[in-house]
């Protein structure tokens, strides 16, 4: 839309003064006399009925499988600054996005100024999310230093969280051409982390920050959402992995990925992981709900 095309853009509800994420699925997403509705068969938390939909209180609607949209309902949320992304079960994959964010750029163009700035301000960008990681704070100014640091405590902490679990672990092996040729804890790894990487996708869609540009990830197109990701490897991706293993050695016939799908959705919405990882990205650029500084 055309900034102030016929007033829409005054018009609309700032981001700040709306709830965040609404999800939705099995069911269609249609519009009604001007209203947006969700006719469904049911979903937890949500009995089968048909529904009218605050969408001008709403910053971004993740539609879950089984769900139709129509030309109207679109049209209606692009409107009125309304984001729809398509999503698996509980954002465990992020299928596609439109591109509809805050009300302004000043979050992106935070990013893109420290991310240009390469030994000064992306460095301590870097240095700010291994600190989180790794729960201090390092010395080292090289990223190189510290990408080898984070790499010999990942080693220790699979290590650690196999034996928690009651997981056999011999490494961390991944072959891309052959990727089912992998032992079950690996195979789980790789699901796992691809569920967390859709949900890091979901929370940069809604901040409108820029996957591209990431501080600790470089050549990826999807950088920025591989850093974000990362922040939760430990207590949510090997978390998911590991006890995904137990339960495929109990039920070995649904596959690793099916465990670890179910897995992932239960701790997405118990725990609220995308809602932490839009404060996150908030927190790294210092920005508070009305793009300013706290």
């Amino acid at each position: 839309m055309l900034k102030g095309r016929l007033g829409l853009e005054t018009a609309r509800v700032p981001h700040a003064d709306r709830h965040g994420l609404i999800w939705l699925s099995r069911g269609n997403l249609y519009v009604e006399d001007g209203t947006l509705r969700f006719r469904t068969t049911g979903m937890d938390g949500l009995e089968s009925g048909d529904y009218a939909l605050p969408y001008q209180a709403i910053s971004m609607i993740l539609i879950g499988p089984g769900t139709s949209v129509t030309h109207d309902a679109l049209r209606l949320a692009a409107r009125h600054g309304t984001g729809l992304i398509a999503v698996g079960d509980d954002g465990v994959r992020c299928y596609t996005a439109l591109p509809l964010g805050p009300d302004d750029s000043r979050l992106a163009r935070r990013q893109a100024r420290v991310w240009a700035d390469e030994d000064g301000a992306r460095l301590s960008i870097a240095r700010r999310l291994y600190a989180w990681r790794l729960g201090e704070v390092l010395p080292h100014q090289d990223i190189a230093v510290l990408r080898g640091i984070e790499g010999a405590r990942m080693k220790e902490t699979y290590r650690l969280l196999a034996n928690r679990y009651g997981v056999k672990w011999q490494g961390r092996r991944y072959d891309r051409a052959a990727p089912d040729a992998a032992d079950l804890p690996n195979q789980a790894i790789n699901h796992a982390a691809t569920a967390v990487e859709a949900a890091a996708a979901i929370a940069v869609a809604a901040t409108a920050t820029l996957p591209q540009l990431g501080f600790i990830h470089e050549d990826s197109a999807n950088a920025f959402i591989l850093d974000i990701a990362d922040l939760f490897r430990d207590h949510v991706t090997l978390p998911i992995a590991f006890r995904a293993v137990g339960e495929a050695q109990r039920r070995p016939e649904q596959s690793i990925e099916r465990h670890v799908r179910r897995l992932a959705g239960r701790t997405f919405r118990d725990g609220a992981v995308i809602p932490t990882m839009i404060d996150r990205i908030k927190e790294l650029f210092d920005a508070d709900d009305r793009g300013g500084h706290p």
